[in-house]
């Protein structure tokens, strides 16, 4: 069994039919050189790498895990050499700024070479891929003299970033952490605190790694608002960028955890580790979201990554597996049963992992051309962009992550008992995969911040964009046969925001109440709008006539499965969700037993 093969076919027509990306690259200064010949050419090759270095290494890495000795990390036999690769080949530096030593690659294509390096191996492409948020966090908000120091090794990746918020009495909630920064005479800070659960804290793949480290001030106010944002690398480094002496950071242990068991999830301890003050003081939680909204549309990725692997894995199975006979007669008939996929239960599985699949990359893909838009765009556009994507953001993170994890467990229940035998990899990919919807922020945060934050505190001003997006969508293609139900589905969408903005103004708990089953609704609202969209672009090119006519009837076939199959959940959904918060606080937290 291949271990994994990039769909580029379907990654074309998102780039170049759906989403027209060609157009998009011209119409923005920094990407005019990006070409579907120059994207073509890259996807290609990161495949190749992919394929034929980081996919061999997903289950060896699994099985052998990290390796902590005396606060050192060793990782996976294969994993440092292949990092090697990795960086003589110039990958790091495809999306960063050419005055940092980057090639000035459009985010949106970085975003596509992710999720082919995850889908091979997505323990592996945790350590690089950590680093883009700190770059970015770094490029907006650091100081020249601190981009000319870290920012060009990182993006050369001889250097790799982390990401430092966690400590062990507050997770979610940043405004009780404790670590401390206190000013030093040259300028610099000594910080100490201990940071848990660090993706890629300590490792031996790159000769230093920049953490990007929450921690107070002396004079800090409470809460939130007396947050700094400081880098403290593992290596202290001059002026000049060059190694000087081991800092005081140190990992204490690394976890022993259900999954991605390739990753090195670390303690950090800071005992009075030299740090650098990244943008203004007390303001570091607004610098920090820089790195998190990058890290949530990553986490994102992971979830159709996840689908991608589970749907290829078990596709592959159902095709060669003999059990049973077709209720409808033998299909198999020179053979003692038919293949399993002939079964309807088996179909129903494979669809909806294709479904979530291929939509969710049609959402990332969305994303990616949003992104390129603030970063590359005249203001208006890139002001009207950065308000779309924060909307969807939260759906994109929660959502894809939530279905992702319902495909790789459809994935390793298409092999049967099989499936959860360590040998076919299908059980790591759902253990892989559950943490998605823990880490930058769990499923129930994303709800609160989409409904609370994002819809109802703008009056539903933040999600009209994108609703009226999908409305004109159905009115200028009334003939397509799945416009009546995502329109209606669209309606639906406004009229529940105002219900619950309405129960909501007598109890604030109504909020909470009915947050994560608006977001999933808007989850599936979303995917139905992008696979009706992909059906009309199939049906398109199907009239005027293609030698392809079987890659463009499936996306039909599959679009009108996920109408008929999947988009229907929102009607449960919005019975579920306009309940009311009393049948979940009605039990004391007392009379709660066991």
């Amino acid at each position: 069994m291949a271990e994994y093969k990039a769909p580029l076919r379907d990654m074309q027509f998102n780039l170049f039919e759906l989403f027209d990306y060609e157009q998009h690259w011209q119409s923005l200064p920094p990407y005019q050189d990006c070409s579907r010949d120059v994207a073509e050419a890259i996807i290609g090759e990161c495949a190749k790498f992919s394929e034929n270095v980081l996919a061999p290494l997903n289950q060896s890495g699994d099985k052998e895990g990290c390796r902590w000795e005396d606060g050192q990390v060793f990782t996976p036999k294969g994993f440092k050499e292949a990092y090697q690769q990795y960086i003589e080949a110039g990958w790091p530096s495809m999306e960063h700024s050419p005055e940092y030593g980057g090639q000035g690659l459009p985010s949106s294509l970085g975003l596509l070479l992710s999720e082919i390096k995850g889908t091979a191996n997505w323990s592996w492409n945790m350590y690089p891929g950590l680093s883009h948020g700190a770059m970015k966090t770094l490029m907006a908000h650091g100081t020249e003299e601190q981009k000319e120091i870290y920012l060009t090794k990182m993006v050369s990746g001889e250097w790799t970033g982390t990401m430092c918020l966690t400590e062990a009495h507050c997770g979610t909630d940043l405004g009780m952490l404790r670590t401390k920064a206190e000013p030093n005479a040259d300028g610099s800070y000594s910080i100490s605190g201990t940071k848990i659960f660090i993706s890629a804290g300590e490792h031996d793949m790159a000769e230093n790694i920049i953490h990007i480290v929450l921690a107070r001030l002396p004079d800090a106010p409470a809460g939130t608002k007396g947050i700094s944002l400081f880098i403290v690398p593992k290596f202290n480094v001059s002026d000049s960028g060059d190694i000087i002496d081991r800092n005081g950071v140190n990992c204490g242990s690394i976890e022993h955890k259900m999954g991605i068991h390739a990753n090195a999830t670390c303690v950090l301890n800071f005992d009075n580790a030299k740090g650098y003050l990244i943008g203004e003081p007390n303001k570091g939680l607004n610098a920090m979201f820089t790195f998190m909204n990058t890290a949530r549309l990553g986490t994102a990725l992971q979830g159709v990554a996840h689908a991608e692997m589970g749907f290829q894995k078990s596709l592959e199975y159902a095709r060669e597996r003999l059990q049973m006979r077709s209720l409808s007669g033998p299909k198999n008939p020179e053979g003692p049963a038919d293949p399993i996929i002939v079964h309807p239960n088996v179909r129903r599985m494979l669809l909806t992992q294709k479904a979530f699949a291929e939509g969710g990359r049609m959402l990332i893909n969305y994303c990616g051309k949003l992104v390129d838009t603030i970063d590359g765009g005249e203001e208006d556009a890139a002001k009207e962009a950065d308000q779309k994507l924060a909307f969807i953001t939260p759906i994109a993170k929660a959502f894809l992550t939530e279905v992702g994890f319902e495909s790789a467990n459809l994935g390793m229940q298409c092999f049967g008992g099989h499936g959860y035998i360590a040998e076919w990899g299908a059980e790591q990919n759902v253990r892989d995969c559950r943490i998605s919807m823990l880490y930058e922020g769990t499923t129930g945060i994303q709800a609160l911040d989409l409904l609370g934050r994002k819809v109802l505190m703008s009056q539903g001003e933040v999600m009209k964009p994108f609703t009226k997006e999908i409305h004109v969508f159905c009115k200028e293609n009334e003939d397509n046969p799945l416009v009546p139900q995502l329109a209606a589905a669209n309606k639906r969408w406004g009229e529940l925001t105002m219900e619950i903005g309405m129960k909501a103004m007598d109890n604030k708990d109504e909020v909470g109440a009915a947050s994560v089953d608006y977001l999933m609704m808007s989850g599936y609202i979303t995917l139905g709008y992008f696979w009706a969209l992909a059906a009309n672009k199939a049906q398109a090119v199907l009239d005027a006539g293609t030698g392809e006519e079987a890659f463009y009837e499936a996306k039909i076939k599959t679009a009108n499965f996920y109408f008929a199959r999947i988009l229907p959940r929102i009607e449960t959904l919005a019975t579920t969700m306009v309940s009311g918060a009393d049948n979940l606080l009605a039990l004391d937290s007392e009379d709660f037993s066991f």
